[in-house]
C-alpha cells in the first residue's frame, strides 16, 4: 500500500498561477493508494475545493473521503483525504483540534487492495505550543476504537529536527525518513511527514521531485509505502 501527503497551497504554484490539473498531474506521477492533502479548500469565501469536483472526477482515479462539513468543500479547515475510486470506506469524521487558528485534522478507515488501514490527515499550527496541543489530540483520537494499522500524515510545520511535536508523535509513533519537502524550488526542510503503527512494515519512501512537482505548489509531495499485518 503506498500512502502519500501533499500540501498542495490551494492549487497555486510557484509561478504564482492556480493550475489545479497541475496538482492532478503531480498526483497521478505519486500514483498512491490513500493521499492526505492540505490547503485543499480556498480560505476565503465559501472555501469552495482548490480541485473542481467534477475535474478530479474526470482527470483522475481519485475520490475525496466525504466529510459533510460545507456543500461547496473538499476538506477540513483545508484538509482531505482522497482515495482511489475502487476503495471501500469505513468509519470517517473530521477531528477538532485545540487552536490559535483555525486548525482540524481529518480521519477514514480505508480498505483497498486487499488491505485495511486508518488514516489520519493534518495541518498543524505555526506556533510550537499549539503543535504540541495539536498532537496530543491527533494522538488520543487514534488510540480510541478498535486496534487496526494507522498511518499519521501531514504538514507539521515543524522545522526542528527531532523536538516539540515531534518528539510527542515519536513516542507513539515511528516516522518514514521520506526527505526534505519544502520549498520546492529548493527543499531544506522536512515540514511533511508520515508516520506509522507496528503494525505496518515500512518497505520504501521518499520525496517526489519532478518538474510538474516544482511548479504546482510550494511544497513537494513525499509518500511511503508499507506493507500490512
Amino acid at each position: 500500500m503506498r500512502v502519500a501527503s501533499y500540501n498542495i497551497r490551494k492549487a497555486i504554484g510557484t509561478d504564482r498561477r492556480r493550475m489545479p490539473e497541475r496538482v492532478l498531474e503531480v498526483l497521478a506521477e505519486v500514483d498512491a493508494d490513500i493521499i492526505a492533502l492540505q490547503e485543499a479548500d480556498r480560505r476565503f469565501g465559501v472555501r469552495s475545493a482548490a480541485i473542481p469536483p467534477r475535474l478530479m472526477d474526470s482527470q483522475s482515479d481519485y475520490k475525496a473521503v466525504p466529510l459533510d462539513v460545507q456543500a461547496d468543500s473538499m476538506g477540513w479547515h483545508g484538509n482531505a483525504l482522497l482515495v482511489r475510486k475502487s476503495a471501500e470506506l469505513g468509519a470517517h469524521d473530521v477531528l477538532h483540534l485545540p487552536y490559535l487558528e483555525p486548525r482540524g485534522a481529518t480521519m477514514a478507515e480505508v480498505t483497498t487492495g486487499g488491505a485495511s488501514v486508518r488514516v489520519f490527515g493534518m495541518h498543524l499550527d505555526l506556533s510550537g505550543l499549539w503543535r504540541r496541543k495539536q498532537a496530543a489530540a491527533v494522538i488520543h483520537a487514534a488510540a480510541q476504537g478498535a486496534a487496526m494499522p494507522t498511518v499519521l500524515m501531514g504538514d507539521l510545520n515543524e522545522w526542528s529536527a527531532g523536538r516539540g511535536c515531534l518528539a510527542d508523535f515519536a513516542r507513539h509513533y515511528s516516522f518514514a525518513p521520506c526527505g526534505r519537502s519544502f520549498h520546492a524550488r529548493r527543499p531544506v526542510a522536512r515540514l511533511d511527514r508520515i508516520m506509522h503503527c507496528g503494525k505496518l512494515t515500512l518497505k520504501d519512501c521518499g520525496v517526489h521531485e519532478s518538474g510538474a512537482a516544482r511548479k504546482a505548489s510550494d511544497h513537494l509531495p513525499i509518500w511511503a509505502e508499507f506493507s500490512v499485518g
